[in-house]
């Protein structure tokens, strides 16, 4: 084998003919600068749509598309935490309302977001389209002919031998399809062209329609999703209609009358171990949740443990336990002796890992004043299922019910629930409510232990603390595409992979009789990417070609590289 190197530079008809040869390695959009004296409405029209499908400003939007997501990580969102929003506007009068102009108070339905999220989609898929009925055609296609001068292109390769060139050729054209290259005899018939490589432009499209999928599932899921928290009691169902939620929140296109699956459970019992030594003493062991369901209004009624990651699913919905809590039964007694609080488990929120927890106890009908005026009565509760005992701080030193403890400060007066405005079930409203006054002038306030009662001052009346029940929380969700979205990410991973790391090259083998009557072959190879080792493939292609075709008489000098810089490799691509 011989190699060849020149020093002439490519006349015009050359720099087309190899142009030609790594021409349709990429399916990329060729740009062409724009017809300026054309330019007018639908001159300026046109350019705006191939500035907006090329790939750099996809890549720019997704980047924008990113940055945006950020204050929606960092502000809170009035979708998620209407309550943590308000507080922010309380307490920055300067920033809430410049927040409240840009939205972002709500960024993902904002307007320059929903903006950056339509002109990313319009230009991935005005960008896919064309590529892929491009590709399409290119694989429906021949391999690309040889070039006239096969010595320009990057790594190329000569020896003469005394096997007949269609021998040469019929060996070539076998041993290139077993190497999985895609090869067929060149229409002027003197050479044999193949390529490989197509499934990186395969991984780049399937990249880029991944993408797609993604974003239609995501903006599918935002529109039709619904999350709903409830608390339930042991013993106690739930039905999933909205008026049975205790918070509610969904998607803008999401219609709670025809879009709530429907199904009901109750929960029969909450189970909890927790270490009770070493470093990690108090962490759940167990933590589960017993129940019985049914989907539909006649369905047949099952049994499930839900447990923390492992929800029940239903109907494409998805019920996750997501909190515990203990709630104390109490007897309330009126002046008069009658019960107006029969044995009524209230439940209390958790304030630490240990369950210690707080909440209020309202009594609508409980006692006559002076006056002879009804008022009602209200307790601020303060739970702690393990005390220390006395003179220990008023934490819970365990979360399991070792040695519970109720604290109860007493008032009476109006809570507020009549007035028709919304409050919350687990804190008092004060305002219109005056304390329970001790021997000592101070609020009264007293400590319970299970079989205790609290008589209040003035003989207005007695609370009794039974017993201690036990809740649990509930998260029902529904998010639809979240299976597309996840397929979505895996394609593109791969997708991503393979535009990356397969390389995609061309070979060309010309065998012709030569003016001797001996049999000149040719090889030479067309890499796409620096990646691309196509000196090496070529040279071991050689070797196993001359060894199938031998010289009669000659010894093959090295394969090399033709001597062609990076440079004069992108020009013959080009």
């Amino acid at each position: 084998m011989s190699n060849t190197t020149t020093g002439k530079t490519p006349t015009t008809d050359e720099e087309q003919d190899l142009g030609a040869a790594g021409s349709q390695l990429s399916t990329a959009p060729k740009e062409e600068a724009p017809n300026l004296p054309s330019l007018g409405v639908i001159g300026w029209a046109r350019w705006f749509w191939r500035q907006l499908t090329s790939m750099r400003v996809a890549l720019l939007l997704l980047l924008l598309l990113s940055l945006g997501a950020i204050p929606g990580s960092l502000i809170p969102q009035d979708g998620v935490d209407a309550m943590k929003v308000q507080e922010f506007r309380d307490n920055h009068d300067l920033l809430a309302p410049v927040y409240d102009k840009l939205g972002l108070f709500h960024v993902y339905s904002s307007v320059w977001f929903s903006a950056i999220y339509i002109l990313l989609f319009v230009s991935l898929i005005g960008c896919i389209v064309p590529r892929t009925w491009q590709f399409v055609g290119q694989l429906r296609g021949r391999p690309p002919r040889a070039p006239r001068r096969l010595d320009r292109l990057p790594a190329y390769t000569t020896w003469r031998t005394g096997a007949e060139p269609e021998e040469v050729r019929e060996a070539a054209l076998k041993l290139l399809k077993k190497r999985r290259f895609r090869a067929d005899a060149d229409a002027a018939g003197d050479a044999v062209a193949a390529e490989k490589g197509y499934l990186r432009e395969v991984g780049n499209l399937a990249f880029h329609i991944a993408l797609i999928v993604m974003l239609i599932a995501f903006a599918w899921g935002q529109l039709f999703k619904y999350e709903g928290n409830k608390l339930i009691l042991e013993g106690d169902g739930f039905s999933n209609t909205l008026t049975q939620y205790d918070d509610f929140k969904s998607g803008n296109l999401f219609d709670a009358a025809h879009d709530l699956a429907p199904f009901s459970f109750t929960l029969k019992d909450f189970h909890g171990t927790y270490e009770a030594t070493g470093p990690n003493r108090g962490t759940p062991r167990i933590y589960e949740a017993q129940v019985t369901y049914s989907e539909g209004a006649e369905g047949a009624e099952k049994s499930k443990t839900i447990e923390v990651n492992k929800p029940l699913e239903i109907d494409g919905s998805k019920v996750y336990l997501v909190s515990h809590g203990y709630a104390p039964i109490l007897t309330v007694k009126d002046a008069e002796g009658d019960v107006v609080m029969d044995k009524q488990a209230v439940a209390l929120l958790p304030l630490d890992a240990n369950v210690t927890s707080s909440g209020a106890v309202k009594v609508m009908d409980g006692y006559r004043n002076a006056k002879g005026e009804k008022e009602q009565l209200g307790f601020n509760a303060f739970f702690l299922p393990t005390y220390g005992g006395k003179g220990s701080t008023m934490l819970s030193s365990f979360p399991a019910l070792i040695n519970p403890m109720l604290a109860l400060s007493a008032y009476h007066g109006d809570l507020g629930v009549d007035a028709g405005i919304p409050q919350s079930i687990y804190q008092l409203d004060k305002t219109n409510l005056e304390e329970f006054k001790g021997s000592d002038g101070k609020l009264f306030k007293q400590q319970l232990k299970v079989g205790d009662t609290m008589t209040l001052p003035n003989g207005a009346g007695s609370v009794t603390f039974n017993g201690v029940q036990e809740w649990a929380g509930f998260q029902v969700t529904q998010q639809p595409g979240s299976g597309w979205a996840l397929g979505g990410a895996v394609v593109a991973i791969f997708g991503l992979a393979g535009s990356l790391f397969i390389q995609r090259r061309r070979v060309w083998v010309r065998a012709v009789r030569g003016a001797d009557g001996v049999t000149v072959v040719e090889m030479a190879g067309l890499g796409r990417s620096e990646s691309a080792k196509v000196p090496e493939e070529l040279g071991d292609l050689a070797g196993v070609l001359y060894d199938r075709a031998p010289d009669a008489g000659a010894e093959p000098d090295s394969l090399s590289d033709s001597g062609s810089d990076s440079a004069s490799a992108e020009g013959a691509e080009n």
